[in-house]
């Protein structure tokens, strides 16, 4: 059986969470590689843990369903007996006009980045509470919902939900074992998509105070500070090269 068991959600593609569940593997963690659509992806990922010793599974779930995000934390409890760490790294975003914005974008994204956070967070933590070592929760947010950019009014409320999701899981859960912690990463300019105009690449950079863009791997090594430092909780961290406060 597994000494430490971690659930990275979305970390099937080469996104940040597949950085992540990288650093937790470089760590000693057995992985649960959860994807929704990306069974390739997440197959090949799998393999290559294994193909280093890593104990690795990966399990599919549609996160936005309530019995899909029970059934992964309750699938890797029958799994492993136990559960270390999470990190809801799973998220979708669509650049989107106002004037076209539904109430279907909206919904689609709540259900996809704030309420899979916190039926996923919810079950963990629940199971983590009766463990005496208890666990951590690590959310992902998002550095702009302090200073949202245009055409994304769908994105940015489900995001900003985030931070608080994460204060009230904190006190909820450490009241019932100090040994459970959650805390949340804000990311800046980390991974900018391959298909990003140059000049909103350029400007992008050139908002952080650090003048470059950031890697995934600056957001695997915050999850592993979190992890590491046992009195931090219910903290909202942006790693963003200085992007929040630069104007």
């Amino acid at each position: 059986m597994a000494d430490k068991v971690a659930v990275v959600t979305g970390s099937g593609k080469r996104r940040v969470g597949w950085h992540v569940a990288q650093a937790l593997a470089e760590r000693g963690y057995a992985l649960v590689v959860h994807y929704h659509r990306s069974a390739k992806e997440a197959e090949q990922t799998v393999e290559e843990l294994r193909a280093r010793g890593v104990e690795a599974v990966a399990l599919q779930a549609d996160l936005t369903q309530e019995k899909a995000a029970r059934g992964l934390v309750e699938e890797t409890l029958a799994r492993f007996a136990r559960l270390d760490v999470l990190v809801t790294a799973a998220a979708i975003w669509q650049r989107k006009p106002l004037e076209d914005v539904t109430a279907d974008d909206v919904r689609r994204h709540f259900d996809t980045n704030t309420l899979s956070t916190f039926i996923c967070a919810q079950q963990a933590g629940l199971a983590m509470v009766k463990q005496p070592q208890g666990g951590n929760i690590i959310t992902i947010g998002d550095w702009a919902t302090q200073r949202p950019y245009l055409d994304y009014a769908a994105y940015f409320p489900s995001k900003g939900a985030i931070p608080t999701l994460t204060r009230s899981l904190a006190v909820e859960l450490g009241t019932r074992n100090s040994n459970v912690r959650v805390n949340c990463i804000l990311p800046g300019p980390v991974m900018l998509p391959p298909d990003l105009p140059v000049a909103e690449r350029r400007q992008a950079i050139d908002a952080t105070l650090v003048k470059r863009e950031g890697k995934p791997e600056h957001i695997a090594r915050t999850v592993l500070f979190f992890i590491d430092n046992d009195f931090v909780t219910g903290v909202c961290l942006p790693v963003d090269g200085g992007r929040t406060i630069f104007s």
